[in-house]
């Protein structure tokens, strides 16, 4: 018999407690303080998500000098024009509102210059030094002072609380609500909401080496692709030039070492000492991360390696004191792993980082699903194929709090009700969440290994049609052994093992997204690129990727980019966009 599970019903319900949902929480709360608004996060809120993780800062055109215009043009050019410029001009504009809400209402203390202005540093792929931050450990400040405020405000929380499905009405024509695990008891529930937002975040952590936290394993992807909403950009996955390679027995290895660093002036050195940015893109270690990231990976495969296979950073030549200072958090995290970033050399690796794909959505955080809502990560269209440093914070803090008060006024106009669910999607979801315990017991580090290896080998930062192919079946038979791998202990309360399948079944469908959305895309971009296609393709014939499922079958096609503000060949200003600037924008702090 179906299991009994038990159901309560909330004004706006949000998936996610980083920076997407917290201002999300808030500006809802804001806009129509009598609806109750409910988070609900896989972990701890304040303690998970990627936004508490962010290092590097938050891109804001504040200085007179600089502009939203210089601003946009470096985001739709690093984003090599596949950005939709209606989101991505909405970034640029709102990122200025949203800066001074940080500061003033919520009260986060950023480094200023000499004279009381905000201290913006450089970094890679931009014409101008418009990074605001916290040292270097920026996120754990938005965060903590978001939380400040999320407590004090009467929202309802569900902490460690898994989201598993998206239940639509029986008619199919609207979202009624969303199935959970209470990962403490184990028990299923379903709460059912007027509006619903996707704000869990992506996270590549299908690949051997990546920047986020293991519970980052793309839920709400894996949720919204088999509730029928497509997927766009999904072969764009960025790796950070310059994540920390400390060996293989420990999970330090893959942690970002911040990109301020190399906009510093840091230099990437191979395994024989020699400097080689320069020979890959005349701004050297401030080239945009994709070009890095292919940079060091071509060192690599030529076997000009570090004792660990990777690279080397090397700060000595600006000082070990002004390093220290300048890069405090980054300077302990070396040292936790037994490493002198400010006298020595550090071993480096390109590190799965960002999503740059997610689910399509308007401007005002809507999707194609009546009382469907997307923000942060989970969401694509805003960066296209490169994600510029310190556009994603600010991604999640605009959408966040654009989701926030859109959600509030579609519940208040009387559009999202509470809506009957189909119980037959709720037990179907129940089911399957608990067919693990009636199977054999499987090997699921062995597939996460087998997982690991195949994204790296053949869908990294370097791919082909052969490799892709190779993906495409290695997955198949990933996917196929994982659905009869079972968990032995029967015990559902805190079973980690059982989530640790759960969250599987979700790498593996994103992963099958990324190659099915690789292959079809036959040219370069960004972070996409392809051996057998090295050539970027006519610009203005710019199409991007569209990835569906239907029925477990996946599908890949491509649509026209809407050139609707700038053209390429045309542009908002006068000169250089994405160059770095030939002098720092600003008074070091």
């Amino acid at each position: 018999m179906p299991e009994t599970i038990e159901q309560f019903d909330t004004d706006i319900l949000i998936i996610g407690s980083g920076g997407a949902g917290l201002f999300a929480a808030l500006h809802a709360q804001k806009a129509a303080p009598d609806l109750e608004v409910t988070l609900a996060v896989k972990g701890l809120i304040g303690k998970c998500g990627c936004t508490r993780m962010v290092q590097g800062g938050y891109n804001v055109a504040l200085n007179p000098s600089d502009s939203i215009e210089r601003h946009f043009m470096d985001t739709i050019v690093g984003g090599k024009w596949l950005p939709d410029q209606d989101l991505a001009w909405r970034l640029v504009t709102t990122a200025i509102e949203r800066i001074h809400e940080l500061e003033n209402e919520l009260g986060c203390f950023f480094d200023r210059n000499p004279d009381g202005s905000l201290h913006q540093k450089a970094f890679a792929g931009q014409s101008f030094d418009r990074t605001v931050h916290k040292g270097d450990l920026t996120g754990i400040e938005i965060i903590n002072r978001l939380m400040e405020q999320v407590m004090r405000n009467p929202l309802r929380r569900l902490e460690e609380c898994r989201a598993i499905a998206l239940i639509k009405t029986p008619a199919g024509d609207a979202l009624s609500g969303v199935v959970m695990i209470d990962m403490r008891t184990g028990k299923f529930f379903f709460v059912r909401a007027k509006a619903v937002l996707l704000a869990s975040g992506g996270g590549p952590t299908m690949y051997l080496y990546h920047t986020p936290s293991g519970d980052k394993t793309c839920d709400g992807m894996a949720m919204a692709l088999d509730a029928g909403l497509e997927l766009r950009d999904m072969e764009m996955v960025q790796f950070h030039p310059t994540g920390l390679l400390a060996g293989t027995d420990t999970r330090m290895t893959g942690t970002v070492l911040e990109e301020g660093l190399r906009g510093a002036g840091g230099y990437l050195l191979n395994g024989d000492g020699e400097r080689f940015m320069l020979d890959y893109d005349p701004a050297g270690e401030r080239a945009t991360r994709d070009v890095v990231s292919r940079g060091i990976y071509a060192e690599m495969r030529n076997g000009k390696t570090t004792p660990n296979g990777g690279v080397y950073i090397e700060m000595k030549h600006l000082g070990p004191e002004n390093v220290a200072k300048r890069f405090k958090g980054m300077v302990e995290r070396c040292a936790d792993s037994g490493f002198d970033l400010a006298g020595d050399r550090v071993e480096v690796v390109p590190t799965a980082h960002y999503m740059m794909g997610g689910m399509v959505f308007h401007g005002d955080c809507e999707t194609k699903i009546d009382g469907l809502f997307i923000a942060g990560e989970d969401a694509g269209g805003v960066h296209g194929a490169n994600r510029l440093g310190g556009n994603g914070v600010a991604n999640s803090t605009v959408f966040g709090g654009i989701a926030g008060d859109a959600m509030a006024a579609y519940v208040k106009s009387g559009k999202g009700g509470l809506r009957d669910p189909d119980r037959s999607a709720i037990d179907a979801a129940v089911a399957n969440a608990v067919a693990p315990f009636s199977k054999k017991k499987g090997n699921i580090n062995g597939l996460r290994e087998r997982l690991y290896n195949v994204m790296w080998d053949d869908v990294g930062i370097i791919r082909d049609h052969e490799g892709l192919t190779r993906a495409t079946a290695e997955l198949d038979d990933i996917a196929a052994e994982l659905a009869e791998s079972g968990v032995d202990d029967t015990d559902r309360a805190f079973n980690l093992t059982w989530h640790d399948r759960l969250n599987m079944e979700s790498l593996v469908e994103i992963s099958r997204a990324i190659t099915f959305a690789s292959l079809a895309r036959k040219d370069s971009r960004g972070a996409h690129y392809r051996a057998d296609y090295p050539e970027a393709g006519d610009l203005n014939t710019t199409a991007y990727t569209v990835v569906t499922k239907e029925e477990g079958t996946f599908r890949a096609t491509t649509r026209p980019v809407e050139f609707t503000i700038v053209k390429p060949g045309e542009s908002l200003i006068s000169d250089d966009i994405g160059a770095p600037p030939a002098t720092a924008g600003n008074t070091a702090p």
